[in-house]
């Protein structure tokens, strides 16, 4: 199964790409992530293609601290729904157990354990892609974002005791020095933030017990209905569907495999991508003509029909009538003398404006 991450991860890929002279379109394209990555924080994309793409970034722009780089701009929302359920705990230690428990919410290939050695906490990220494959990039965008959250809850005066990475050091060590303001230690045993564990006991400034209960139920809502290769194309099809780009390539793109593969996999869930695709178009169609002010071609090129007509004719297989019929039974439609603009007409599924 191809674990996923919330594409929110890379909210500020293309500044920090351009800012070190690469093209991140590009940069993209070749990691065989689709555009669409960079538009909706919520889309979930291969986490191994965001692996393979920080680690050709850093290659491309001949830096050793890419990811670190993207950290600088992230932070508590990079988690997505998980910060809901983060920034109500009553105190850091509770905060960051929580991150550590739902993380795969936003991460599927992610684990974060909070080792308690007495007087001090290590928290511990480890990368899971599935395959062997480099992390350094990766490893540094979580353990950045994990310090920068860190920082936020304790003031800006927190430095922790060491970070530690397992890879080598880079050529240049002036960000790190820079970003983390403390020891840091390459070629180490586990790469991992240290902290004294009384920082974990500190509380947190904002914390609401209500409001606590509410976001955990919410969020373990979310993460008891961890999908299935069928759920998750159903997710990336309701989230692409209303961008007009949603086919087979496009889903295959965020999932980081090819076409054949989603629809081998989707058979295995006993589905297939066309019924998936049916099923999210009929959800959709609704909403989009329920706006008169809407052109039905409009509608057409939304859903991936190739002409008005083939909407037409799926729509009246679909729901046993016309658009226009759905429309006169749902809503009051007023009668052209009753307008006072003279040229109001009578409801058509011509390509044009209806008003």
């Amino acid at each position: 199964m191809t674990d996923l991450i919330r594409s929110g991860c890379l909210t500020h890929f293309a500044d920090v790409a351009r800012s070190v002279g690469i093209d991140p379109a590009l940069m993209l394209r070749n990691a065989g992530l689709p555009p669409t990555s960079l538009q909706a924080p919520d889309i979930k994309i291969a986490a191994g293609g965001v692996g393979r793409l920080l680690e050709a970034s850093a290659a491309a722009a001949a830096i050793d601290d890419f990811g670190l780089r993207l950290a600088e701009r992230g932070g508590l929302s990079n988690l997505g729904p998980v910060a809901l359920v983060v920034r109500e705990q009553p105190t850091v230690g509770a905060a960051m157990e929580a991150i550590a428990r739902y993380i795969h919410i936003h991460n599927e290939s992610l684990n974060i354990r909070i080792e308690d050695h007495g007087d001090f906490v290590a928290i511990t990220p480890t990368m899971l892609f599935g395959q062997a494959a480099p992390a350094r990039q990766a490893i540094e965008l979580t353990l950045g974002v994990l310090y920068r959250i860190l920082s936020a809850f304790l003031g800006p005066g927190w430095r922790p005791l060491d970070v530690q990475f397992t890879h080598p050091p880079p050529r240049n060590r002036e960000t790190y020095r820079r970003f983390f303001a403390c020891n840091v230690a390459f070629g180490a045993e586990y790469d991992a933030i240290v902290c004294p564990i009384s920082d974990m006991d500190r509380p947190m400034q904002a914390a609401d017990a209500l409001m606590a209960r509410y976001a955990q139920n919410y969020v373990e809502a979310i993460a008891a209905g961890s999908p299935d290769m069928a759920g998750k194309v159903r997710e990336l099809v309701a989230a692409l569907l209303p961008t007009g780009r949603c086919s087979a390539e496009i889903i295959a793109g965020h999932l980081g495999c090819d076409r054949r593969t989603v629809h081998r996999r989707l058979a295995a869930c006993g589905t297939t991508f066309s019924d998936i695709l049916d099923e999210q178009r009929a959800a959709l169609v609704l909403r989009l003509i329920e706006d008169c002010g809407r052109s039905l071609q409009a509608v057409a090129e939304i859903l991936g029909f190739s002409a008005q007509s083939a909407l037409a004719r799926w729509f009246k297989e679909r729901f046993g009538c016309s658009m226009t019929q759905w429309r006169a039974a749902h809503f009051q439609i007023p009668r052209p003398e009753t307008l006072n603009h003279p040229a109001s007409n009578e409801l058509s599924e011509r390509p044009l404006s209806v008003r």
